[in-house]
């Protein structure tokens, strides 16, 4: 497993690290709470973490939906939560001309599902130098990720992450094959789950996603007992007013105890044998 630092935190090392915070940016007071509280949460359990949140949802169902504030706005915002929270930052990129100025602000360059084979992408985040995390796409196996490596590798790349977010199998719905977890950590870089979007139901709400965020808690459990080295988690204080993704987010008053149970379930898991 190739290992390696984002700031102060190792990762691929076998401690669990996390990735939290709004699905889009609300502004810079609201996403600060957010971040701030998910923080506070993370440290009481000992738990790295990393900020997350997008200046731009490219991919909304609707086009009369809301996307954010933009890359120039978005990246004052993130840059400002940065230097509050004193923690790294992860954000994605839609286009290739953005990988540079994002690359100024955010310590996680994230490639989203549905662009994870667009090759001047990759090529375009993996010269930046910065740690690049690839969701699979709802529409390849685990296996088809390895060529996504290579196309980072030769591109440059040294810190690769991926992420599994759940697969297409039919209308409207998304189900997580968690033979996909060893597949893609077995190609040499950490693994991360996300737990939200996993139970997102694409498109299921006419112009938006609908979701199940009451099965969160138990695919992050799961996820934990196969392997994982990060989980990312969208969370909210209050989901019913979230500008994007809602009905998958998780509140911000649950998120301690379904933290301490995927880290009960990732310390169990360390000690068993494989079969």
């Amino acid at each position: 497993m190739n290992t390696f630092k984002i700031g102060n935190i190792e990762v691929g090392g076998g401690k669990l690290f996390l990735m939290a915070g709004p699905c889009v940016l609300e502004g810079f007071e609201r996403s600060l709470k957010i971040g701030r509280r998910a923080k506070e949460i993370a440290g009481n359990l000992n738990l790295p973490y990393v900020f997350k949140a997008s200046f731009d949802k490219a991919n909304r169902s609707s086009i009369k939906s809301f996307r954010g504030p933009g890359l120039e706005e978005g990246l004052k915002i993130l840059a400002a939560i940065k230097s509050e929270l004193k923690v790294p930052i992860v954000t994605d990129i839609h286009e290739t001309f953005q990988a540079a100025p994002v690359a100024q602000v955010a310590d996680i360059i994230q490639i989203p599902a549905f662009l994870c084979r667009q090759t001047d992408l990759l090529s375009a985040a993996a010269k930046t130098g910065k740690v690049v995390n690839v969701k699979k796409g709802q529409f390849l196996s685990p296996n088809d990720m390895k060529n996504v490596v290579v196309k980072l590798q030769e591109s440059g790349a040294e810190k690769i992450m991926l992420t599994e977010r759940g697969t297409s199998f039919g209308y409207n719905n998304l189900v997580v094959d968690m033979r996909g977890l060893p597949i893609m950590r077995s190609f040499g870089y950490p693994v991360i789950f996300d737990g939200t979007h996993s139970v997102q139901l694409p498109g299921g709400a006419g112009t938006s996603s609908a979701g199940q965020r009451e099965f969160v808690g138990y695919l992050a459990r799961a996820a934990a007992a196969v392997g994982i080295d990060g989980l990312f988690l969208e969370v909210h204080d209050n989901p019913a007013e979230a500008l994007s993704d809602g009905a998958n987010m998780i509140y911000l008053d649950k998120l301690e105890n379904l933290l301490k149970n995927v880290l009960a379930v990732h310390e169990a898991a360390k000690n068993l044998c494989e079969v």
